[in-house]
Protein backbone atom coordinates (compact mmCIF):
# COMPACT_ATOMS: atom_id res chain seq x y z
CA UNK A 1 0.00 0.00 0.00
CA UNK A 2 1.13 3.56 -0.55
CA UNK A 3 0.48 6.79 1.32
CA UNK A 4 1.46 10.14 -0.17
CA UNK A 5 4.44 8.72 -2.09
CA UNK A 6 5.89 6.48 0.65
CA UNK A 7 5.47 2.73 0.45
CA UNK A 8 3.83 1.53 3.64
CA UNK A 9 3.33 -2.20 4.11
CA UNK A 10 0.66 -2.41 6.80
CA UNK A 11 -0.26 -6.06 6.21
CA UNK A 12 -0.48 -8.12 9.37
CA UNK A 13 2.38 -10.45 8.39
CA UNK A 14 4.80 -7.57 7.77
CA UNK A 15 3.73 -5.81 10.97
CA UNK A 16 4.06 -9.00 13.03
CA UNK A 17 7.58 -9.65 11.76
CA UNK A 18 8.69 -6.06 12.26
CA UNK A 19 7.23 -6.00 15.78
CA UNK A 20 8.99 -9.22 16.80
CA UNK A 21 12.31 -7.93 15.43
CA UNK A 22 11.94 -4.60 17.23
CA UNK A 23 11.09 -6.16 20.57
CA UNK A 24 13.86 -8.75 20.22
CA UNK A 25 16.36 -5.97 19.52
CA UNK A 26 15.14 -4.06 22.58
CA UNK A 27 16.03 -6.86 25.00
CA UNK A 28 19.28 -6.51 26.93
CA UNK A 29 21.27 -9.78 26.88
CA UNK A 30 22.92 -8.80 30.17
CA UNK A 31 19.53 -8.93 31.91
CA UNK A 32 19.25 -12.55 30.81
CA UNK A 33 22.78 -13.59 31.76
CA UNK A 34 23.96 -13.78 28.16
CA UNK A 35 27.41 -12.66 26.92
CA UNK A 36 27.48 -9.07 25.65
CA UNK A 37 31.04 -8.63 24.38
CA UNK A 38 31.64 -7.10 20.94
CA UNK A 39 33.20 -10.29 19.61
CA UNK A 40 30.17 -12.30 20.56
CA UNK A 41 27.45 -9.83 19.57
CA UNK A 42 27.49 -7.29 16.73
CA UNK A 43 23.82 -6.26 16.77
CA UNK A 44 21.53 -5.01 19.54
CA UNK A 45 19.29 -7.35 21.45
CA UNK A 46 18.98 -11.12 21.28
CA UNK A 47 19.73 -13.44 18.41
CA UNK A 48 16.86 -15.38 16.89
CA UNK A 49 18.11 -18.66 18.33
CA UNK A 50 18.33 -17.15 21.81
CA UNK A 51 14.80 -15.80 21.67
CA UNK A 52 13.49 -19.09 20.27
CA UNK A 53 15.14 -21.00 23.12
CA UNK A 54 13.61 -18.66 25.71
CA UNK A 55 10.17 -19.11 24.13
CA UNK A 56 10.54 -22.88 23.87
CA UNK A 57 10.01 -23.03 20.11
CA UNK A 58 12.24 -24.07 17.24
CA UNK A 59 14.52 -21.54 15.57
CA UNK A 60 12.99 -22.45 12.20
CA UNK A 61 9.46 -21.74 13.42
CA UNK A 62 10.45 -18.45 15.01
CA UNK A 63 12.28 -17.43 11.83
CA UNK A 64 9.12 -18.15 9.84
CA UNK A 65 7.17 -15.94 12.26
CA UNK A 66 9.54 -13.01 11.71
CA UNK A 67 9.40 -13.56 7.95
CA UNK A 68 5.59 -13.67 7.88
CA UNK A 69 5.48 -17.30 6.75
CA UNK A 70 3.70 -18.79 9.77
CA UNK A 71 -0.09 -19.03 9.97
CA UNK A 72 -2.59 -19.65 12.79
CA UNK A 73 -0.17 -19.11 15.66
CA UNK A 74 -1.43 -20.94 18.75
CA UNK A 75 -2.27 -19.25 22.05
CA UNK A 76 0.48 -21.21 23.79
CA UNK A 77 3.11 -19.92 21.35
CA UNK A 78 1.86 -16.34 21.75
CA UNK A 79 2.02 -16.68 25.54
CA UNK A 80 5.55 -18.05 25.34
CA UNK A 81 6.66 -15.27 23.00
CA UNK A 82 5.09 -12.65 25.27
CA UNK A 83 7.03 -13.97 28.25
CA UNK A 84 10.28 -14.30 26.35
CA UNK A 85 10.00 -10.79 24.89
CA UNK A 86 8.88 -9.41 28.28
CA UNK A 87 5.86 -7.72 26.74
CA UNK A 88 3.56 -5.61 28.86
CA UNK A 89 -0.22 -5.95 28.54
CA UNK A 90 -0.68 -3.50 25.67
CA UNK A 91 2.16 -5.07 23.69
CA UNK A 92 0.76 -8.57 24.22
CA UNK A 93 -2.67 -7.42 23.02
CA UNK A 94 -1.03 -5.88 19.96
CA UNK A 95 0.84 -9.13 19.26
CA UNK A 96 -2.37 -11.15 19.50
CA UNK A 97 -4.22 -8.75 17.22
CA UNK A 98 -1.56 -9.11 14.54
CA UNK A 99 -1.42 -12.88 14.89
CA UNK A 100 -5.20 -13.39 14.87
CA UNK A 101 -6.52 -15.38 11.88
CA UNK A 102 -8.04 -13.30 9.10
CA UNK A 103 -11.51 -14.68 9.73
CA UNK A 104 -11.50 -13.04 13.16
CA UNK A 105 -10.66 -9.57 11.83
CA UNK A 106 -12.51 -6.87 9.98
CA UNK A 107 -10.34 -5.49 7.18
CA UNK A 108 -12.52 -2.44 6.49
CA UNK A 109 -14.03 -1.17 9.76
CA UNK A 110 -17.33 0.65 9.57
CA UNK A 111 -17.53 4.43 9.59
CA UNK A 112 -17.71 6.01 13.04
CA UNK A 113 -20.54 8.34 14.02
CA UNK A 114 -21.38 10.24 17.18
CA UNK A 115 -24.90 9.90 18.56
CA UNK A 116 -26.57 13.22 19.50
CA UNK A 117 -26.99 11.92 23.04
CA UNK A 118 -23.23 11.46 23.33
CA UNK A 119 -22.60 15.04 22.24
CA UNK A 120 -25.20 16.19 24.76
CA UNK A 121 -23.32 14.34 27.50
CA UNK A 122 -20.04 15.95 26.42
CA UNK A 123 -21.59 19.41 26.64
CA UNK A 124 -22.77 18.67 30.19
CA UNK A 125 -19.25 17.78 31.41
CA UNK A 126 -17.62 20.71 33.23
CA UNK A 127 -14.09 19.72 32.19
CA UNK A 128 -12.45 19.52 28.77
CA UNK A 129 -13.79 16.37 27.15
CA UNK A 130 -13.41 14.66 23.80
CA UNK A 131 -14.45 11.53 21.93
CA UNK A 132 -11.62 9.89 20.02
CA UNK A 133 -12.15 7.40 17.22
CA UNK A 134 -9.82 4.98 15.51
CA UNK A 135 -6.27 6.21 14.95
CA UNK A 136 -6.82 9.14 17.35
CA UNK A 137 -9.31 11.00 15.19
CA UNK A 138 -11.13 13.66 17.24
CA UNK A 139 -14.80 13.01 16.50
CA UNK A 140 -16.45 15.27 19.10
CA UNK A 141 -15.63 17.70 21.90
CA UNK A 142 -17.32 20.05 24.35
CA UNK A 143 -16.83 23.86 24.29
CA UNK A 144 -14.11 23.79 26.95
CA UNK A 145 -12.29 21.04 25.10
CA UNK A 146 -12.45 23.08 21.92
CA UNK A 147 -10.67 25.96 23.66
CA UNK A 148 -7.95 23.84 25.26
CA UNK A 149 -5.30 23.66 22.52
CA UNK A 150 -5.96 22.89 18.86
CA UNK A 151 -8.93 24.60 17.20
CA UNK A 152 -10.80 21.54 15.91
CA UNK A 153 -13.72 23.53 14.53
CA UNK A 154 -11.38 25.35 12.13
CA UNK A 155 -10.24 22.06 10.56
CA UNK A 156 -12.12 19.80 8.14
CA UNK A 157 -13.16 16.45 9.67
CA UNK A 158 -10.42 14.55 7.88
CA UNK A 159 -7.74 16.73 9.46
CA UNK A 160 -8.96 16.41 13.05
CA UNK A 161 -6.39 13.75 13.80
CA UNK A 162 -4.02 14.03 16.76
CA UNK A 163 -0.95 12.47 15.06
CA UNK A 164 -1.40 14.80 12.07
CA UNK A 165 -1.70 17.84 14.30
CA UNK A 166 1.28 16.83 16.43
CA UNK A 167 3.68 16.07 13.61
CA UNK A 168 2.47 18.21 10.70
CA UNK A 169 1.30 21.39 12.49
CA UNK A 170 4.14 23.80 13.30
CA UNK A 171 2.18 25.22 16.25
CA UNK A 172 2.09 21.89 18.11
CA UNK A 173 5.45 22.50 19.78
CA UNK A 174 4.30 25.93 20.98
CA UNK A 175 1.18 24.44 22.55
CA UNK A 176 2.96 21.47 24.13
CA UNK A 177 6.25 22.35 25.88
CA UNK A 178 6.87 18.63 26.54
CA UNK A 179 6.37 17.88 22.86
CA UNK A 180 9.03 15.17 22.56
CA UNK A 181 7.57 13.14 25.41
CA UNK A 182 3.98 13.50 24.24
CA UNK A 183 4.97 12.73 20.65
CA UNK A 184 6.31 9.34 21.76
CA UNK A 185 3.02 8.65 23.54
CA UNK A 186 1.00 9.66 20.48
CA UNK A 187 2.93 7.27 18.21
CA UNK A 188 2.70 4.45 20.76
CA UNK A 189 -1.07 5.06 21.01
CA UNK A 190 -1.40 5.01 17.22
CA UNK A 191 0.59 1.79 17.00
CA UNK A 192 -1.72 0.19 19.56
CA UNK A 193 -4.78 1.27 17.57
CA UNK A 194 -3.26 0.02 14.31
CA UNK A 195 -3.09 -3.55 15.60
CA UNK A 196 -6.87 -3.79 15.65
CA UNK A 197 -7.26 -3.19 11.90
CA UNK A 198 -3.85 -3.75 10.23
CA UNK A 199 -5.49 -4.10 6.78
CA UNK A 200 -7.39 -0.79 6.95
CA UNK A 201 -6.37 1.27 3.87
CA UNK A 202 -6.95 4.52 5.79
CA UNK A 203 -4.27 3.48 8.27
CA UNK A 204 -1.72 2.92 5.50
CA UNK A 205 -2.59 6.31 4.02
CA UNK A 206 -2.28 8.04 7.40
CA UNK A 207 1.08 6.43 8.22
CA UNK A 208 2.34 7.25 4.74
CA UNK A 209 1.35 10.89 5.04
CA UNK A 210 2.93 11.21 8.48
CA UNK A 211 6.10 9.42 7.36
CA UNK A 212 6.48 11.70 4.38
CA UNK A 213 5.87 14.87 6.38
CA UNK A 214 7.83 14.17 9.56
CA UNK A 215 11.23 12.61 10.13
CA UNK A 216 10.46 12.45 13.87
CA UNK A 217 7.37 10.36 13.16
CA UNK A 218 9.29 7.98 10.89
CA UNK A 219 11.89 7.33 13.58
CA UNK A 220 9.34 6.82 16.34
CA UNK A 221 7.10 4.60 14.21
CA UNK A 222 10.06 2.36 13.36
CA UNK A 223 10.61 1.65 17.07
CA UNK A 224 7.30 -0.30 17.25
CA UNK A 225 6.52 1.03 20.73
CA UNK A 226 2.97 0.11 21.77
CA UNK A 227 0.86 1.79 24.44
CA UNK A 228 -2.91 2.00 24.78
CA UNK A 229 -4.20 5.51 25.45
CA UNK A 230 -5.22 5.35 29.11
CA UNK A 231 -4.16 8.09 31.54
CA UNK A 232 -1.28 10.50 32.06
CA UNK A 233 -0.33 14.08 32.88
CA UNK A 234 0.04 16.62 30.10
CA UNK A 235 1.35 20.19 30.12
CA UNK A 236 -0.14 22.65 27.61
CA UNK A 237 0.29 26.33 26.86
CA UNK A 238 -3.21 27.68 26.34
CA UNK A 239 -3.32 30.92 24.33
CA UNK A 240 -5.92 32.41 26.71
CA UNK A 241 -4.84 31.43 30.24
CA UNK A 242 -1.26 30.20 29.83
CA UNK A 243 0.24 27.01 31.20
CA UNK A 244 -2.06 24.16 32.22
CA UNK A 245 -0.96 20.93 33.87
CA UNK A 246 -3.82 18.47 33.43
CA UNK A 247 -4.45 14.79 33.91
CA UNK A 248 -6.53 12.85 31.42
CA UNK A 249 -8.45 9.62 31.85
CA UNK A 250 -9.69 7.48 28.97
CA UNK A 251 -12.92 5.47 29.06
CA UNK A 252 -13.93 3.06 26.29
CA UNK A 253 -17.59 3.12 25.31
CA UNK A 254 -19.18 -0.31 25.97
CA UNK A 255 -21.29 -0.43 22.80
CA UNK A 256 -18.39 0.71 20.57
CA UNK A 257 -14.90 0.00 21.99
CA UNK A 258 -13.35 1.88 19.07
CA UNK A 259 -14.70 5.09 20.62
CA UNK A 260 -12.90 6.56 23.63
CA UNK A 261 -14.14 9.29 25.96
CA UNK A 262 -11.19 11.38 27.21
CA UNK A 263 -11.65 13.85 30.08
CA UNK A 264 -9.03 16.31 31.38
CA UNK A 265 -8.96 17.53 34.99
CA UNK A 266 -6.63 19.70 37.06
CA UNK A 267 -5.26 19.06 40.54
CA UNK A 268 -7.69 20.55 43.13
CA UNK A 269 -6.71 24.02 44.40
CA UNK A 270 -3.84 24.23 41.91
CA UNK A 271 -2.91 27.08 39.59
CA UNK A 272 -4.08 24.90 36.71
CA UNK A 273 -7.51 24.46 38.29
CA UNK A 274 -7.86 28.22 38.66
CA UNK A 275 -6.67 28.79 35.09
CA UNK A 276 -9.09 26.16 33.83
CA UNK A 277 -11.89 27.99 35.65
CA UNK A 278 -10.90 31.23 33.93
CA UNK A 279 -10.93 29.45 30.57
CA UNK A 280 -14.40 28.09 31.32
CA UNK A 281 -15.61 31.61 32.07
CA UNK A 282 -14.08 32.87 28.83
CA UNK A 283 -15.80 30.08 26.87
CA UNK A 284 -19.14 30.81 28.55
CA UNK A 285 -19.01 34.49 27.55
CA UNK A 286 -21.51 34.94 24.69
CA UNK A 287 -19.13 37.32 22.93
CA UNK A 288 -16.44 34.64 22.70
CA UNK A 289 -18.93 31.88 21.92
Amino acid sequence: MTGCGILVDMTETAELGDFLKARRAALDPADLGLPTGFNQRRVAGLRREELAQLAGISVDYYTRLEQGRARNVSDSVLESLSRALRLHRDEETYLRNLAAPKRKRVARPRAQRIRPELQQMLNAIQSPAFVFGRYLDVLAWNPLGGALSFDFSARPPGERNIPKMFFLDEHARELHPEWATVAKEVVANLRSESGKYPDDPYLAQLVGELSLGSEEFRKLWAKHTVREKAHAWKVMINPIVGELRLRYETLRLPDDPDLALVIYTAEPASDSERALGLLASWVADPAHA
